[in-house]
């Protein structure tokens, strides 16, 4: 305990309950977390760097933070605030102080950090690879048997050796915040007759950034369909099944002119691995195609990037040699370029 000296602030916090449910939705244990109230922070005098991760370790830089004293802690003292002397959650650059501690341990116990992701680490041990996967600051420790989730998605078990990711009870928690989950379910996503659709052809990843600016009662409405769309749809998911060879696949595909305001194309692909999705994208093209053929290229040229990017990350990673095959797309006349 300690008076701040003149430039640091006493930064306030305040405790966070949250119930951790198993698969099942009963509950597992009650977790609570000191965190801090990050809008009093100001960059240059309570933190500098928070991005994370890093793709090369950097020396860890701790900077000097002080706290008011949280709620329910009786001290006797005349000052009062604490001088914090590690991260905790709700801080700008906590994630950034976790993340280097965390490489920094890791590496020193043998992992290496992937060249083409820095979260995922890998160490080989008499012939048996472990691979460690970090999201920002959180990664599984505890041994809880056969794991049921990750990062909120279900993981179900097929019996004949597949794997099947879905997200039904997200939706569910989706559906009942909104008041929606007893709403009638539709088929498709997006409404052919709604003015959405001339903005992307039904992207479900661009529109709502480019429609989030201004929103009226038509864009409430195409969010509520979506709802309706996942109360049909919550039990699907991306299956993946075990095969004598790697199965991947690559599609690509365009529009042409189809944003009515500036008649710029959409490209699209998808990625398949074993028969499911891994990696796919629906974005809008930066400048005007002047033929069909031209938003092909542009489109293909995206997906061929990605191409790469998945056959280098196998290789380097998992010393995985996939088969390439042409990624195939819906213009005839481009197909021999994606080989």
């Amino acid at each position: 305990m300690q008076q701040p000296p003149n430039g640091p602030r006493a930064i306030g916090k305040k405790w966070v309950f949250k119930i951790k449910r198993k698969a099942d939705g009963s509950i597992e244990k009650y977790k609570a977390r000191l965190v801090a109230k990050v809008f009093r922070q100001k960059y240059g005098i309570d933190y500098t760097e928070t991005f994370s991760p890093v793709i090369k370790y950097v020396t860890l830089r701790m900077e000097q933070v002080f706290c008011v004293i949280p709620e329910g802690v009786e001290l006797d003292s005349t000052f009062d605030c604490l001088e914090l002397v590690k991260s905790i959650y709700g801080l700008k650059q906590a994630s950034r102080v976790w993340n280097e501690t965390f490489d920094e341990y890791v590496c020193s116990i043998g992992f290496q950090a992937s060249y083409f992701d820095p979260c995922l680490y890998i160490k080989t041990s008499d012939g048996h690879c472990v691979l460690v996967l970090v999201d920002v600051k959180d990664v599984l420790m505890a041994d809880s048997g056969k794991y049921s989730f990750v990062l909120g998605i279900e993981l179900l078990d097929g019996g004949d050796g597949s794997v099947t990711l879905c997200q039904r009870h997200y939706v569910d928690d989706i559906l009942k915040r909104f008041g929606m989950e007893e709403c009638k379910a539709v088929a498709s996503p997006v409404d052919v007759s709604s003015r959405l659709m001339s903005s992307s052809t039904a992207s479900k990843i661009d529109v709502p950034f480019r429609e989030a600016v201004g929103p009226q009662e038509e864009h409430w409405v195409a969010v509520k369909r979506i709802f309706r769309y996942l109360q049909d749809t919550k039990m699907h998911g991306m299956c993946s099944k075990p095969s004598a060879r790697i199965d991947f696949r690559g599609y690509s595909d365009a529009d042409w002119a189809g944003d009515l305001t500036d008649r710029k194309s959409t490209s699209g692909y998808v990625f398949m691995l074993l028969g499911a999705p891994v990696s796919w994208v629906s974005k809008k093209q930066p400048s005007v195609s002047l033929s069909t053929s031209e938003a092909e290229y542009i489109a293909l040229s995206l997906a061929i990037q990605e191409d790469k990017w998945i056959h280098r990350f196998c290789a380097r990673s998992w010393q995985l040699l996939m088969r390439t095959d042409p990624i195939s797309s819906s213009e005839k006349k481009t197909c021999p370029a994606s080989k």
